[in-house]
């Protein structure tokens, strides 16, 4: 099995290191081709007007990846599309030192990554852990590592995903001995407390930052941030295919093209 591991903070990232040494362990062939520099919150970007670079980078253990200025789905799309000539069985992107849920995985460019492999008919895994917001020193990626191994292990039994799906996996933040179990989930709500804040530079020209408190979530049963809440690691199947089917019923319902028609 060949995986492709990416993120989008950073090919130097810790998180990243951490998945490229998990990968290792039951991968027959690891390749790291990862954003140079950080990339959060940057959603489902693709580079079509200006080239893109790819350069060879040394990590922290000594080992090799590349490194392109492009976003996190560049990355995956690069490898698709030939920049890496053997045959990628699996995409795996993280590991994000914090967790993407709910609406976070319109954000996310860990998620979007693996959306990318979907998109391309690579399954996709996005690994995310629920580091707590006053942390300080190192984060233990220990049993983010051990959860990304476990999910890995049991696809590669399966032979992959349905099509144009992918699984947003999130990890509480504890080793590996200490998870309640594995729990499948959808998405849950996702409140945000964003704020604008206005400031004025040395040349007395307006400019605006997006600030506010750290979002939180609402803890619900069956949802991702209720798996974690309660100790389990969250897997989310996503699907590419946005379309409500409840709404598209409503509009019929209602006869909305024979109003527009009229």
């Amino acid at each position: 099995m060949h995986i492709l591991v990416t993120n989008d903070d950073g090919v130097l990232a810790p998180g990243l290191l951490a998945l490229a040494q998990a990968m290792r362990e039951i991968a027959d062939k690891v390749t790291v081709l990862a954003p140079d520099r950080n990339w959060s919150a940057s959603g489902h970007v693709k580079t079509l007007h200006r080239p893109l670079r790819v350069i060879e980078v040394e990590l922290e253990d000594g080992s090799f990846a590349w490194a392109t200025d492009g976003a996190p789905s560049d990355c995956v799309a690069l490898a698709q599309l030939g920049f890496i000539s053997e045959k990628i069985d699996l995409v795996v992107s993280g590991i994000n030192p914090n967790a993407n849920i709910g609406h976070d995985v319109t954000y996310s460019g860990t998620v979007t990554a693996a959306m990318e492999a979907a998109i391309g008919g690579i399954p996709g895994v996005a690994v995310s852990l629920d580091k707590p917001d006053n942390l300080s020193g190192p984060v233990d990626f220990s049993g983010a590592k051990r959860a990304a191994q476990r999910v890995v292990q049991w696809l590669s039994q399966q032979n992959g995903l349905p099509a144009e799906v992918i699984l947003s996996v999130n990890v509480p933040y504890r080793p590996a001995e200490k998870f309640k179990g594995y729990m499948i989930t959808r998405q849950g709500l996702r409140i945000y407390r964003d704020e604008l804040v206005r400031r004025v530079d040395p040349a007395g020209r307006p400019y605006y930052w997006i600030g506010g408190q750290v979002p939180t979530a609402i803890d619900e049963p069956g949802t991702d941030y209720g798996a974690l809440s309660a100790g389990y690691v969250s897997v989310t199947p996503i699907q590419l295919d946005l379309t409500s089917s409840r709404t598209r019923d409503w509009l019929e319902e209602r006869q909305f093209i024979t109003s527009l028609d009229l």
